[in-house]
């Protein structure tokens, strides 16, 4: 499922050791040949993807491409009808009478959230008979954007009257809140500054919000989720991953509203044109050479070794516990779910032609700002200092890896020793020259959160434990001073036990003693945790401090590097995503793979398939309700199908339309070929967005689900009576 991928909860450097080593050996004829041909690799047209803003649609770009003449008005209704889904999806109006359309996994939590006593409507699915049985989701809203303005000369004009990089960040967000302070006010709704081209270009997006959404219809988690976690990021598929919910008005009827995208009469057709709709989260296309490195060498590899072992101890932990599986079901797909996409990810940045296209991409870039004196001496330094910076974040990166022990899946009492610790080194300073926490009223609270006994779930803890050891072991090296005084001569897991059971830190008792004493306890304790603190704490904090020196040097050279791509392809280019809408271009086709063809579209047949041919597979197991459907159920409809949209994260949940603005599917995933376009778009290499059809959506609803209000609504456009 394509949902946003929360990057920043995992670490603010990540990296592990980029361990190459050059050859003086001469390369044979082979290896010559292979290189040569390596290096004659261009960059592709649409590399850096077809997300288009709605700041700059490319009509003329439609026009040549697919002889199809979009105008302002057109792109306006586009626009109007399209929404963002809370904070993590898209969606969008398809009716007149409030009712929005997005996928069962972007609606997934608030349907669980409506679900009354005795009811699991998550799993079990919910269908509203009448309007008075749509049930209200406190606290869901979505939002429309109703006008964007171009806000770029006033930030940048606010930046570049300051002297030093920390000065023009912060005039760039003190510019930024007082734009969004004032346009909110003005307009009597939410104002969001957007960064395009990493700073290159800003925009005012304003949001019109609507918070009064009530649920109409979810079909059972086995079909919204159908083939789970397997058939996650593949394609074929085979999933009717649909919600339906309904907007308010003040009034508390169905919002009327002007805007909305119509049914198509027989939805996806075979090489047609279709555009997306939607949200994506984020990408990093616009990034260097040496950036894609980093990610390739350094920051990918260690996220995607951690989401691995995240999902092993939720695995163990889940058969130690059977009884809270399902409670940590969600956990796990969420988490395997961003395992995959990683994964895929560093497929893509460790394949050479793809890595090829990207660095021919930079060079001639690069050429065309050097053949320019005037943009030369304004932005011919940034690729050195680019690749300058990243050197200096691998240097530390794997005190900067090991020792961040608030990252996902880290042990409680590894975080409570760092921050013991670290209250003992402040503490020594005099009050002037310590961090927040540590001084003053806040310090009283610190106290007081410190000396607070914290309970772990022991066996979690000794899981987690064991795998943050395993992984110093690996990056840091046996014969490091802290892999040392933490492991003493044990394998990580016996390592893990022993300090658990020694620590005063996991022992409500003798914590009370410890605490009472604090801050002279910590300095006197030989506890295993506070040891590994110790040794730690000054370790991670001299390599943060060359991460902090380098990071508001990289944040205005990416603004810089934008302005300069901005000056050589204008608009041609699209910028990175932002998590704000965009539309993007492409046909339905599908595509050869794993030796054979993946066809454009898959049917009811082959669900059922999957059904019978994994019996007793809860991931292709059919609710009750649909081992018998009816007579009047035609099993030839298209259920899912394959386009070369350009989507990501974040667009879940967008809409698929035609030349005519009508409803022909929904997106809701990209196939595994997809997943480098964190990246790079490459849809000749069969990057594919994945959608159900809308076909099928209203051919599940009225036989299945006999749901007859709700598909004749959707036919209609408007509520029939």
């Amino acid at each position: 499922m394509r949902t946003m991928i929360q990057k920043g909860m995992l670490v603010l450097f990540v990296a592990m050791l980029f361990a190459g080593c050059s050859s003086t050996q001469e390369l044979t004829p082979y290896q010559k040949a292979k290189q040569e041909k390596l290096e004659s690799i261009e960059a592709q047209r649409f590399d850096n993807g077809r997300m288009w803003t709605f700041d700059y649609p490319p009509l003329e770009y439609f026009k040549d491409e697919y002889n199809f003449n979009a105008d302002e008005q057109w792109m306006n209704d586009v626009r109007m009808s399209a929404l963002r889904f809370a904070t993590w999806c898209s969606a969008s109006f398809v009716s007149a009478d409030g009712l929005v359309m997005t996928n069962h996994h972007c609606g997934r939590d608030p349907v669980d959230q409506v679900s009354q006593e005795g009811e699991n409507l998550g799993v079990n699915g919910f269908i509203a008979h009448t309007l008075e049985d749509e049930r209200k989701v406190d606290g869901l809203f979505v939002e429309q954007l109703v006008e964007i303005r171009d806000v770029t000369a006033e930030v940048i004009v606010a930046m570049d009257a300051a002297d030093t990089d920390e000065a023009r960040l912060a005039a760039r967000d003190k510019k930024i809140a007082e734009l969004e302070e004032s346009i909110s006010a003005e307009t009597g709704n939410r104002c969001q500054l957007v960064t395009f081209f990493n700073g290159g270009k800003y925009s005012a997006y304003v949001y019109k919000r609507y918070d009064d959404i009530r649920l109409v219809f979810s079909p059972e988690l086995s079909l919204g989720f159908f083939g789970g976690d397997d058939d996650n990021f593949t394609y074929p598929r085979y999933t009717l991953d649909c919600n339906f919910f309904r907007v308010y008005d003040e009034e508390g009827k169905p919002l009327k509203t002007d805007h909305f995208y119509k049914w198509s009469a027989n939805g996806a057709a075979e090489d047609e044109l279709v555009f997306t709709v939607g949200n994506p989260g984020s990408t990093s296309r616009l990034s260097t050479s040496a950036q894609l490195e980093f990610n390739r060498d350094v920051q990918f590899p260690w996220i995607s070794n951690l989401l691995d072992d995240y999902v092993d101890v939720l695995k163990q932990y889940m058969k130690l516990h059977p009884e809270q599986k399902e409670e940590m079901t969600n956990q796990l797909f969420s988490i395997a779910n961003s395992q995959k996409a990683y994964r895929g990810q560093l497929d893509g940045l460790e394949n050479d032609v793809l890595m090829q296209r990207r660095k021919d991409f930079d060079s001639k870039f690069r050429a065309q700002i050097m053949a320019k004196p005037a943009l030369a001496s304004k932005y011919g330094h940034l690729w050195d200092e680019i690749a300058d910076a990243r050197q200096k974040v691998r240097d530390v990166a794997p005190d900067l890896l090991s020792l961040r022990f608030e990252v996902l899946g880290a042990p409680v009492y590894l975080n409570q020793a760092m921050s013991l610790v670290r209250l003992t080194d402040e503490l020594k300073k005099s009050e002037e020259d310590r961090g927040n926490p540590y001084k003053g009223k806040a310090l009283e609270l610190t106290m007081r959160s410190l000396r607070k006994f914290r309970p772990a779930d022991m066996d979690m803890e000794r899981l987690t434990l064991s795998k943050k050891l395993l992984m110093m072991k690996r990056l840091l090296g046996e014969d490091d001073p802290i892999v040392r005084t933490a492991l003493r001569g044990q394998n990580y897991m016996d390592a893990a036990q022993r300090m658990l059971d020694a620590s005063i830190l996991a022992d409500s008792t003798r914590f009370e003693a410890f605490a009472a004493g604090i801050p002279e306890s910590i300095s006197s304790t030989n506890d295993p945790f506070i040891a590994v603190a110790r040794l730690a704490v000054p370790r991670l904090k001299e390599a943060a401090e060359v991460a902090n020196d380098v990071r508001a040097r990289d944040q205005v050279n990416n603004t810089l590097l934008g302005r300069a791509l901005f000056e050589i392809y204008g608009t041609s280019i699209p910028p990175d995503a932002t998590f704000t809408l965009r539309i993007s271009d492409g046909i339905v086709k599908g595509y050869p793979y794993n030796g054979t063809k993946a066809p454009p579209f898959t049917t009811f047949y082959g669900m059922y398939d999957r059904h019978y041919s994994f019996a007793g597979d809860e991931q292709w197991a059919l609710p009750e309700r649909w081992l018998n459907p009816p007579a009047a159920f035609d099993l030839k409809t298209p259920l899912n199908f394959s386009s070369t949209n350009d989507i990501i994260g974040g667009n879940s949940g967008s809409p698929l339309i035609n030349r005519n603005k009508e409803v022909v599917g929904l997106a809701f995933d990209g196939n595994i070929e997809s997943l480098p376009g964190e990246f790079i778009f490459a849809p000749e290499m069969g990057n594919r967005t994945v959608s159900v059809h809308s076909s099928a959506m209203i051919e599940a609803i009225n036989h299945i689900y006999k749901l007859d209000r709700l598909a004749k609504e959707l036919r209609a456009g408007r509520i029939v009576e």
